[in-house]
């Protein structure tokens, strides 16, 4: 397969023209390339790709999981959706990603929350085929680096997918997303010594799942950010948990160049202390106005709008196709540039050293991608 070179400055002077702000911005200089597909799983023929897989590192080490998909009839045909099981461990080399080992986990998972550390990744809750899950896992590497070990270290109070986590100290912070099948604003800590849960004050802004957040210094101490994600409609709003008072505080709303950007579904990674990086997100205007036709409309017009809908070309969804930095020290959001493939939502994002890899995820709904990518940060 022809490899795809584009850097992401070039795709601005292309698609959205280039401004003094920018020419400034050194991330704007990313080299994307196509790096390979997502290993086939095991029972099919091939892979079309999943979105909301577990995806984490350990060093140059990378673990994707689960995901779903719609493997046999499309979303407007009434296919079932899959979860999957599968889990592949890949190393980067001169020549790539590499497969080190396909296995199996002992249940299918998708959707819950990642936290890559040095020595381990864990993931918090998730959907499994049916039902959904309350388990933090820890994964980590054998001795020799050429399998993965996947313990469940704890059980949680509730189920959880769709949500947020972070780490600091010895606890994960976890805004719980779905909590118990509902959106919610349960936000805990989840002491990884002392094994013990503790109900936090309350996210301050609308219940919601599909939000994106990190940890991220302002300049003074560490904060718990998260933006974004939504219900029945899509939100572009931003909260900042402050550990030293237990409470919320309002911060930017996702805004760039006096345009209001929906990151509902868009999957986030810290790029350091103070910033964070977003990929992704659905466009808020067509998001709200399908959920409440798809919601509202019967019958013979039912039909007729997802015939129209579900056969649109990725492109006439308009997802967000800006990389968006968010800077905690200046509570201020800029884009480096565009991705120079369709913008998915619910990729599997994975930083290492001054790489990003964009892990397959959904380009339209109920259409995957297979492939992953890597950005360079020059």
């Amino acid at each position: 397969m022809k490899k795809l070179i584009l850097t992401s400055a070039l795709a601005s002077l292309f698609l959205m023209g280039c401004s003094s702000t920018q020419s400034k911005t050194a991330l704007n200089d990313i080299t994307w390339k196509y790096s390979r597909d997502l290993p086939t799983p095991k029972n099919f023929e091939k892979q079309i790709g999943v979105a909301g897989p577990l995806a984490g590192n350990i060093g140059e080490y990378i673990v994707v999981a689960g995901g779903a998909n719609f493997p046999y009839e499309s979303v407007l045909k009434g296919g079932a959706k899959v979860v999957y099981p599968d889990l592949f461990l890949m190393k980067e080399t001169k020549d790539g990603l590499k497969l080190v080992k396909h296995t199996m986990l002992d249940k299918e998972i998708g959707y819950g929350s990642t936290i890559s550390t040095k020595d381990g990744i864990y993931y918090i809750g998730g959907t499994y085929q049916t039902g959904v899950s309350n388990e933090i896992l820890y994964i980590t590497l054998n001795a020799d680096k050429s399998d993965v070990v996947v313990k469940t270290i704890a059980k949680l109070s509730f189920e959880s997918f769709g949500g947020v986590a972070g780490m600091k100290d010895d606890s994960i912070f976890i805004f719980a997303g779905k909590e118990n099948g509902q959106n919610s604003k349960g936000f805990y800590e989840f002491n990884l010594k002392t094994k013990k849960l503790k109900g936090l004050k309350m996210f301050a802004g609308t219940e919601r799942s599909q939000s994106v957040g990190q940890i991220l210094n302002d300049g003074k101490e560490d904060k718990f950010y998260v933006f974004g994600g939504g219900t029945g409609v899509a939100f572009t709003d931003g909260y900042a948990y402050d550990f030293s008072d237990n409470d919320w505080d309002k911060v930017s709303d996702v805004k760039v160049n006096g345009k209001d950007i929906s990151l509902l579904g868009a999957s986030s990674v810290k790029i350091n202390n103070s910033e964070m990086m977003v990929i992704g997100g659905f466009n808020k205007a067509i998001w709200d106005d399908a959920n409440k036709q798809l919601g509202g409309l019967k019958g013979e017009a039912l039909q007729d709008y997802k015939n129209e809908y579900f056969n649109k070309d990725p492109q006439d969804f308009n997802w967000n196709q800006d990389i968006l930095i968010y800077n905690a020290k200046n509570d201020t959001w800029r884009s480096a540039g565009k991705v120079p493939f369709l913008a998915p939502c619910g990729e599997g994002l994975v930083k290492i050293e001054n790489r990003v890899y964009s892990i397959n995820g959904e380009i339209k709904p109920g259409v995957r991608s297979e492939k992953i990518y890597v950005g360079e940060m020059k």
